[in-house]
């Protein structure tokens, strides 16, 4: 799961003089489940409604027959971002710096398909 790797990364990350920070459309309350289910030692910030994601067009909405295997698998996206609109933010990563320039970004439209960590990780080493 990428919040596993994201945490293995987290040292190196910070070692790096960077800062982690994670953002999801969950409610708090599912956020803070997964912070202590996972021992995670970065920040999991909410964004309710996919606003920010939306600003950046990260946002995409589930097609009926994936939103039926979810709920069929028991994930139910509505009930743990606390709206009906079944959207989530595409998978992405960015590296922005203390003057807020995108130094780094790596998106992908496919929702399976997650920014590895070791990338993150090369592209700070770069700057």
């Amino acid at each position: 799961m990428e919040l596993e790797a994201l945490q293995e990364a987290f040292g190196e990350i910070t070692s790096l003089g960077a800062k982690l920070v994670a953002i999801s459309p969950q409610l708090a309350e599912f956020s803070r489940e997964l912070i202590d289910q996972k021992h995670l030692s970065f920040d999991l910030l909410s964004d309710p409604g996919n606003k920010v994601a939306k600003t950046y067009g990260l946002v995409y909405a589930f097609p009926e027959d994936l939103k039926k295997l979810y709920l069929n698998f028991g994930i139910d996206v509505a009930k743990h971002n606390g709206d009906d609109s079944w959207t989530l933010p595409m998978p992405a990563r960015f590296i922005i710096d203390r003057n807020s320039v995108i130094r780094y970004a790596e998106v992908d439209p496919d929702y399976t398909v997650r920014p590895e960590p070791r990338h993150t990780i090369e592209a700070l080493k770069s700057l």
